[in-house]
């Protein structure tokens, strides 16, 4: 994976804006410490920050073929098909990089070369001659692009503090921005860059831009079919989805781990990966996170009805993994909400956030590249509010069904306008779901789940894998994310998705003979989260400061007695502020990053 930046100015000559490229680049580091490259020519200039990954020795960029430079950050699955085609039509390749593939695709294909690729990346072509840009973002968003576009200027990065460094770029958020943050956040809008002159280019889409216009298109998008597969058939459909996905992407020339939490997902991609390994004459390492006394003070819940640890020695003693189980300090996770938030570039995911990041810099003491569970409950009905009908069909997004917390600890009169926005977000998003004319009334309101839950809850926890893992230098891929997978699933009914009355009931069926039996039939338990008082009292003290300072806008938003009420009475809260992760220390926790990214950010809020 890697870090890319790009900068075109109308009638400025770049190379006298040097030190600016140079502070860019340098933002991006993270992304990619192994090499630095550049494309300055006139007004338009490329960056490229590398974590090497696929054929090390060759795959600096940019790279050129022809009249076409581009910057590359992601990862490739089908790269050998597309390479046999691109053979075909004459192309000879001087490396091992999916980088050059996707250059001659594109040198090849124009446009149409986005819909060939399965992988996750983001990545620029620019044409020398033409002096166009094509910027093009994997279909399922696993990698993020940022854009603006603002009086002849227009940049794009993988990462929202590297836009803010451009003197041009406006560090205002308007009601819209606050909307995102108070009544959607962590969550987000597709499209949105929070900041008023910063915009996202949406998964599975291709922007070009030429002369001071963009232009942005859909490449592709999930669409309804009919799937008449039996049971048996469609069990093994998904087992050979699922055991392809991740032997794709086992691919590496660093160092591979997985990270493994005991869960039905990470367990099935270990014991995948294991088989990988175990084929080629290696161990497969395996990671796992928890927190000093969080056994001691565990409570069982709806949400998290057992602990990870109960499992993960099981699961890794029966796949042979060389396992490792990271201990986070509890005040540590605390101090890193700040580090987690000025990484975003925008308000962060409280300690889920932080707790991930301290997570991956220990990973990355020994390994380049992870694969990961996420996303498995989206896309196959893990999560309580597909199977609970009170919840099920009610007209709202399931992880977050009232505004009544968020409302709480704003001011009154602060954006008046808050459920109308997270009205309008929610019914934009069932606007775009697709039926048959078949589907039932349940089978339907399922599609409508699943769009609510790839567009919004999906997309929160991968921007949140990206950032965190990449911030440190660690190459994180999600094997559920497969566009083939995800497409699959879309379209099978819920009496198969739902196998046997449980939640991923196909995925456990497919892979019940591969795994131990309390493996494959454990309820679903999210990511951990601490549960020590010590960090409890941690954020309240950090909340009390953004509460009291005076100097930030911040301060004439919230509403400091509901906010103390918290910190008093965490138990008041009586309902989640963002599904399973976020109680009352993580709405603290929140508060206290919001603050840390108004500082840091010198944000301004227009209302």
């Amino acid at each position: 994976m890697c870090g890319i930046a790009g900068l075109i100015q109308s009638g400025v000559d770049l190379s006298g804006r040097k030190s600016l490229l140079e502070k860019m680049s340098e933002s991006l580091k993270m992304r990619g410490p192994d090499g630095a490259g550049s494309y300055i020519s006139g007004s338009t200039a490329l960056l490229h920050r590398r974590l090497a990954v696929i054929d090390i020795e060759n795959g600096a960029q940019p790279m050129y073929f022809g009249k076409y430079v581009i910057v590359y950050n992601g990862e490739l699955y089908n790269t050998q098909e597309i390479k046999k085609e691109l053979e075909e039509k004459g192309h000879r390749f001087d490396t091992n990089c999916d980088t050059e593939i996707v250059l001659k695709a594109y040198a090849q294909w124009g446009e149409k070369s986005a819909e060939k690729l399965n992988g996750i990346f983001a990545y620029a072509v620019y044409d020398k001659e033409e002096k166009s840009l094509f910027i093009c973002r994997d279909v399922i968003g696993v990698k993020p692009l940022y854009y603006v576009n603002k009086n002849g200027l227009f940049a794009f990065a993988s990462r929202i503090p590297t836009l803010l460094l451009i003197p041009e770029v406006s560090h205002a958020v308007d009601e819209n921005g606050l909307n995102e943050i108070f009544m959607l956040g962590p969550a987000k809008t597709i499209g949105t860059g929070i900041f008023k002159d910063i915009s996202e280019l949406p998964p599975a889409c291709f922007m070009t831009y030429k002369n001071g216009k963009i232009n942005i298109k859909r490449y592709w998008e999930l669409e309804a079919k009919p799937n008449t597969e039996s049971r048996e058939e469609a069990v093994a459909h998904t087992r050979e989805l699922v055991r392809d996905a991740v032997n794709r992407q086992l691919v590496s020339d660093a160092p591979l781990a997985t990270f493994l939490s005991g869960g039905l997902d990470s367990s099935i991609i270990s014991m995948l990966a294991s088989r990988y390994f175990k084929e080629r004459g290696k161990v497969l390492d395996t990671y796992s996170v928890d927190y000093t006394d969080n056994d001691k003070y565990f409570k069982q819940s709806l949400f998290q009805p057992n602990k990870d640890s109960d499992y993960i020695g099981l699961i890794s003693d029966y796949i042979g993994s060389a396992h490792h189980n990271v201990i986070l300090d509890n005040l540590s996770v605390a101090e890193a909400l700040a580090d987690s938030a000025v990484a975003r570039g925008v308000p962060a995911f409280a300690d889920v956030d932080s707790s991930l990041l301290l997570f991956c810099r220990e990973v990355k003491k020994d390994f380049t590249v992870c694969l990961s569970g996420e996303c498995a409950d989206e896309i196959f009905g893990g999560y309580p509010w597909y199977h609970r009908k009170e919840i099920l069909f009610e007209d709202c997004f399931p992880w977050s069904r009232s505004t009544q917390v968020r409302r709480s600890i704003l001011k009154n009169g602060v954006l008046e306008n808050g459920e109308a926005y997270l009205r309008n977000a929610y019914e934009s998003t069932l606007k775009d779901v697709k039926y048959l004319e078949s589907d039932s009334k349940l089978e339907r309101r399922m599609r409508e789940m699943f769009m609510l839950n790839f567009n919004w809850f999906m997309q929160t926890l991968l921007y949140r894998k990206d950032v965190m893992s990449m911030e440190s230098s660690l190459e994180v891929r999600v094997p559920f994310c497969d566009r083939r997978l995800v497409e699959y699933a879309y379209n099978l009914p819920w009496e198969l998705k739902a196998l046997d009355g449980r939640e991923k009931g196909i995925l456990r069926k497919a892979f019940e003979n591969d795994l131990p039996y309390d493996i494959v039939w454990r309820k679903k338990s999210p990511y951990p989260k601490t549960h020590n008082p010590e960090y409890f009292r941690a954020v309240c003290e950090l909340a009390n400061t953004a509460l009291n300072d005076r100097s930030t806008p911040l301060y004439e938003l919230l509403d400091k007695n509901a906010v103390n009420g918290l910190i008093e009475d965490p138990n008041s809260l009586t309902e989640p502020y963002y599904g399973q992760l976020m109680r009352a220390p993580q709405v603290l926790a929140y508060i206290w990053q919001i603050y840390v990214w108004i500082k840091k950010y010198d944000v301004e809020f227009i209302l």
